[in-house]
């Protein structure tokens, strides 16, 4: 399919709380024309439709025939059967994280993706944090990296557990930074105000011999998104919600005995990260060229994934009389 007056024309199938937010960057897309927005709540599709000025539809199949690229934002268990049957329509596609529920869902997404040569971006939104591009040149040989995502609790996102709503995130990041297959994992974790895990923490021990801490929590009275990098001569905190990167490393000389420190901190402008990670997908459909996060990279954060949610769950059923029914809060439960 051709764009339409040098246009690229993008949808958005779902538009809940963050597709909504997909169709409004779209349509302020200078370069995009947005041909429409899919849900099965029409009356959803309807209002988003009005306020961005494009066509709704109860049906993405119908929608599929006016576009050359979508965000696919629906619930994750549906992300398979929606991305599958996109692709097959020759329409590029954003693919909302977690990609897919099983590894053999990715490997069959990724596949007729390469198969049709279209693109498949995953969206990992925080690669597009300023924070995070501006780290990656400073890293050379991390040793230990020490991960904390939390947040304070919403109803939204409790359809999945914490790994797969917070701590796949970090996964990501640290997986972009060592380059290195993993040796092994060390999880615990635990359901506290839901019937899933909701706070957890994973140990991932890498062949080269790097070391990654990551805890979450949806369950904070805060929220708290950090990183710490640790490598030879060099310590470097990442602040994601501030867009702030601290480096210090040791001055030659000491005072004391004791080393000197140079501090240098870099503090970024606010940016919309969304719009980012979407300009990014519109300018990979028009120039045809790899996504920043593809599908591949996409599988590899799954896969780490689904092996901290399945030691936990191990782990958990060694522990279950611990759980218990009192750590479901009533105050989440219909009267």
């Amino acid at each position: 399919m051709k764009p339409e007056e040098g246009k690229v024309r993008v949808g958005v199938i779902g538009v809940g709380y963050l597709g909504r937010f997909h169709a409004q960057k779209y349509a302020a897309m200078q370069d995009v024309r947005l041909a429409g927005v899919a849900d099965i709540d029409f009356a959803r599709a309807e209002a988003v439709a009005a306020e961005c000025g494009t066509v709704p539809f109860a049906d993405y199949r119908e929608l599929l025939e006016q576009t050359d690229a979508v965000s696919i934002v629906v619930p994750t268990i549906h992300h398979h059967q929606t991305a599958l049957a996109c692709l097959e329509r020759g329409v590029d596609i954003l693919l909302e994280k977690p990609m897919t529920t099983t590894l053999a869902e990715a490997d069959e997404v990724i596949a007729l993706a390469e198969e049709k040569q279209l693109i498949l971006q995953v969206g990992h939104l925080e690669r597009f944090n300023p924070a995070v591009l501006a780290v990656q040149p400073l890293l050379k040989n991390p040793l230990f990296i020490e991960a904390h995502r939390l947040s304070v609790f919403k109803n939204r996102g409790t359809d999945v557990d914490v790994i797969l709503d917070l701590m796949i995130h970090d996964i990501d990041i640290i997986l972009s930074m060592v380059n290195s297959p993993i040796q092994g994992i060390h999880t615990v974790g635990a359901p506290v105000v839901t019937q899933l895990t909701d706070i957890a923490n994973a140990r991932v021990i890498f062949e080269n011999g790097c070391t990654a801490n990551i805890t979450v929590s949806r369950i904070s009275l805060e929220n708290v998104r950090k990183m710490r990098i640790f490598q030879p001569g060099r310590y470097l905190a990442v602040d994601f919600s501030k867009k702030e990167v601290t480096a210090v490393r040791l001055k030659s000389g000491s005072e004391g005995g004791i080393p000197l420190p140079d501090i240098s901190r870099h503090a970024f402008q606010e940016q919309d990260v969304l719009e980012l990670e979407l300009r990014e997908f519109v300018a990979n459909v028009q120039k045809r060229r790899s996504p920043t996060v593809s599908g591949l990279e996409g599988r590899r954060a799954l896969e780490l994934a689904l092996a901290v949610i399945s030691q936990i769950k191990e782990n958990q059923g060694k522990f279950a009389h611990l759980l218990g029914t009192e750590g479901n809060f009533g105050f989440l439960q219909e009267p």
